[in-house]
């Protein structure tokens, strides 16, 4: 879906505690990120990848920590810099 999220089995999924850039976000570098974290994050999630569930956000997606072999594939897409910690609020990209 994007770099916070994806759909698995019907099933909305955000990643919790990391922010990505938006698709339709209000520039294209901003567009571009998100694309390259989209894209990064589906070749994170290898077959046998883990959905540690933790709740709902606003939008009912369901909170989630996903690994991969133990590794938080969330911190991974920070660290990489293609998302950010989430801080509680929305903030320009």
């Amino acid at each position: 879906h994007d770099a916070d999220s994806i759909v698995l089995n019907g099933e909305r999924i955000r990643i919790a505690n990391i922010d990505g850039a938006e698709l339709d976000g209000k520039c294209p570098q901003e567009r571009a990120l998100a694309l390259k974290g989209r894209d990064r994050l589906l070749a994170l999630l290898k077959p046998g990848f883990s959905v540690q569930r933790a709740g709902f956000d606003r939008y009912r997606r369901t909170l989630a920590t996903i690994t991969v072999n133990g590794r938080d594939i969330g911190e991974q897409i920070v660290n990489e810099r293609l998302a950010r910690r989430w801080t509680g609020k929305r903030e320009p990209w």
